[in-house]
């Protein structure tokens, strides 16, 4: 097994505050060390991907290694998101965690149709919530091998654009 990715940026899209701030104390109940951006709605996700707006700066919007997704969102929802993501060279290989109070199996089937790399109901409960990040965490930052581009390149540098190199 392989040492964690500790430079991996987590990306959430969530409008329920509620929600970010239990997710973000379940990461650090877990000890996950990798860092999380939160926005609040589809657009606002997909301009912090392109990297602009209120993301043109790298520093503000670093390249994610991972997008925890939810669904049901103001603008643009989720189901659009993910589509756009997908849909995109530059974004797709990017992996997205659906988690969403969803328990439909029509948005679970259409989500993985979609591409998503997996779907997670929200748990109920905070020792629930820490349980899944941390199982996030163990198989997204642990056991998978994520492309380097996810990755930010080595240690944050950025991928080689030059495969002969």
């Amino acid at each position: 097994m392989k040492g964690r990715q500790t430079n991996l940026i987590i990306l959430m899209a969530d409008d329920d505050e509620d929600d970010c701030m239990l997710v973000r104390e379940a990461l650090a109940e877990s000890r996950l060390q990798n860092h999380l951006n939160i926005v609040t709605d589809g657009e606002e996700l997909m301009d912090y991907l392109h990297q602009r707006g209120l993301y043109t700066d790298p520093q503000v919007a670093p390249r994610p290694g991972l997008i925890l997704l939810d669904l049901n969102m103001p603008k643009k929802d989720g189901r659009e998101a993910l589509q756009e993501i997908k849909a995109d060279p530059k974004l797709r290989q990017i992996p997205v965690v659906v988690m969403t109070t969803s328990s439909s199996q029509e948005d679970i089937d259409y989500t993985y149709s979609l591409g998503a790399n997996s779907f997670i109901i929200k748990p109920v409960t905070f020792a629930s919530l820490v349980e899944v990040m941390r199982t996030i965490e163990r198989y997204w930052l642990e056991i998978v091998e994520l492309p380097l581009r996810a990755m930010g390149g080595r240690h944050g540098e950025q991928p080689n654009q030059n495969p002969a190199n």
